[in-house]
């Protein structure tokens, strides 16, 4: 059976298995609908965190990434995974103990202010449809390629699919249907990482088959790669290229962003018990793992495998699997040289992005396209997003598996889409609406508003995955720094200091949020030719300028809430209750 016929089979169950459990999983009160009735299991939760956890970012754009920057891909591994450690030890048993529904009703209540609540709500609304654009490009490559439509079609099927469970579901009917869509995508991503690991390096291990000799008796795996992209003039594979400074602020951009993000913290408002939460947050934490441990390993074996086969190969002998990205606008190439071979070597095969405009076929075969030649010898452009998804295809695996790829890649996009929409709908009809603008609506009501705001965001999020600003690890990074610049600063303040009043919590977050996002704005959209590193604060890049916009947010909020009167003692008090997790 082909490829595509299997794509649609898995692909099709995969999606009616969601379906139905959120048909089955109903939302019928606001309870259901923002935090599954505080019914959740622990294990159940730690599935569903890991899901929606796991990303397009994890599963589609971090091998990727890995793939093409070597050991300085390893920043998004600690980071990521360090989080867990920080919400696991420093907020979840609290903020559950604390019993609300969302990040903005904890600032609110904690700092006894709807101006302070809303500015979490737009702090919440940044991270989340910042996010979300990550989710939906994801969406858009996976159904482009393998469903054979538009990116457009393929966005608009996933955020259909979205659509319903959340407005149907809620947190109840999404947390389900995040554990099966934690089965589906770590299956999906396991399976040919064993299949690759045994073929290569005889060891059905992936993460033993990373440091392991070659079947072919070549040399050991990453020996080998360190000698190829040295010799392309890539520099050695496990080799660091990032200043020790620009990488720390990365890791701890993205560590504080992971406990901060409002879509991963309002999971552990669902688990019946305090001491659920830490324990869900060490079920996610090994769950994740799994992932994360294996994608160093099926990075470096798609980089190997890719440089065997088109590196100095004669176009017109490229596998189908080549011509099919290509199709689709995801690998480029235009023989510079005339010589009717592909040659891949370190440098921008186009001046930026190729534009994608057809112009026609080259002398080689090759599609002209319309953007000048880049300044280096390189001749091929790859989307760095496609490693994962093309791994089996170019690894020759059989199609059931490529088709599993697919329906994992589809996983892990559509469920943390789902949280982050549900985060959207949450913060503007019961953060905005019912504590704020219309206190007096009834549950009916406010459940009517949530279900109001998904569609909207449904349709936000579409638009950004049809127009994406950026590769998937890149701009879900921004987000991160985001929620690292507002959230995690007036979070821990408001759980371990006392004095922390809403003056501070509010000047805290505007400064962390206004920097951030500027700092982004302009290296990454108004002036990307400054950002060589020359012109970077202190040497650090966008990825990691959450970490200065946190500490920016710390001594600001520290700084006015000294010259500024203390929280009444009522919430003093609350603290004191809030800090010790039992109950």
């Amino acid at each position: 059976m082909d490829t595509q016929t299997l794509t649609y089979i898995i692909v099709g169950i995969t999606f009616a298995l969601y379906i139905g459990i959120a048909i089955w999983a109903k939302a019928g009160t606001t309870d259901d609908f923002y935090v599954a009735g505080h019914h959740v299991p622990p294990l159940a939760n730690g599935m569903a965190t890991a899901a929606d956890w796991m990303s397009a970012a994890s599963f589609i754009s971090m091998a990727g990434l890995i793939s093409f920057m070597g050991r300085d891909g390893a920043m998004y591994l600690m980071g990521w995974t360090g989080g867990y450690v920080l919400l696991a030890l420093l907020l979840a048993p609290y903020l559950r103990k604390f019993g609300q529904f969302t990040v903005p009703d904890f600032v609110g209540d904690r700092y006894y202010s709807d101006a302070a609540r809303t500015v979490a709500v737009i702090c919440a609304l940044f991270v989340s449809f910042t996010y979300v654009a990550g989710q939906m490009r994801g969406v858009g490559i996976v159904f482009s390629r393998f469903l054979e439509v538009d990116i457009m079609t393929g966005v608009l099927i996933g955020m259909s699919i979205v659509f319903f469970y959340a407005v149907l579901g809620g947190m109840k009917g999404i947390t389900y249907t995040q554990v099966a869509q934690y089965c589906v995508l770590i299956f999906a991503f396991m399976v040919p990482a064993i299949f690759i690991s045994i073929l290569m390096t005889g060891n059905p291990v992936p993460q033993l088959g990373f440091g392991a000799e070659l079947a072919d008796g070549s040399g050991y795996l990453l020996d080998k790669l360190d000698g190829i992209s040295t010799e392309l003039g890539f520099g050695e594979y496990t080799a660091g290229n990032k200043s020790t400074i620009d990488m720390f602020c990365i890791v701890a951009a993205l560590m504080v962003g992971t406990a901060g993000l409002p879509h991963v913290i309002v999971r552990f408002f669902t688990v019946p018990k305090v001491s659920d939460a830490r324990l869900s947050a060490g079920y996610a934490l090994v769950l994740i793992a799994i992932l994360y441990t294996t994608a160093p390993a099926v990075a470096s074996f798609a980089r190997l495998n890719l440089i065997d086969t088109v590196s100095n190969a004669e176009y017109q002998a490229t596998p189908e699997w080549f011509k099919n990205w290509e199709a689709i606008d995801l690998i480029a190439w235009r023989d510079k040289n005339g010589d009717g071979k592909i040659q891949y070597t370190a440098g921008n095969a186009f001046e930026g992005k190729p534009d994608f405009r057809d112009e026609g076929k080259g002398a080689s075969g090759e599609r002209l396209l319309r953007n000048e030649n880049g300044p280096s010898d390189n001749e091929l452009y790859i989307d760095q997003d496609i490693m994962v998804l093309a791994n089996p295809e170019i690894a020759d695996l059989p199609n059931w598996v490529v088709a599993l790829v697919v329906a994992g890649g589809l996983a892990a996009a559509l469920s943390t889409a789902a949280g982050l929409l549900l985060v959207i709908s949450t913060s503007v009809a019961h953060d905005l609406f019912k504590k704020m603008l219309l206190p007096n609506i009834t549950d009916k009501q406010e459940l009517m508003f949530a279900r109001m705001a998904v569609a909207i965001a449904v349709l936000i999020a579409g638009y950004f995955g049809i127009n994406p600003p950026g590769f998937v690890a890149q701009v879900v990074a921004f987000a991160f720094g985001l929620a690292a610049s507002t959230f995690f600063p007036i979070i821990l303040m408001g759980i371990f200091y006392k004095r922390m009043n809403k003056e501070g919590a509010i000047s805290g977050m505007l400064t962390g949020l206004v920097f951030t996002s500027l700092y982004i704005i302009y290296f990454k959209f108004i002036n990307p030719d400054a950002s060589n590193g020359e012109n970077w604060w202190f040497g650090v890049s966008p990825e990691g300028a959450g970490t200065i916009g946190m500490a920016l947010n710390f001594v600001v909020a520290y700084v006015v809430s000294q010259f500024t009167n203390a929280p009444p003692k009522d919430v003093q008090d609350m603290i004191e209750r809030i800090r010790v997790p039992r109950g």
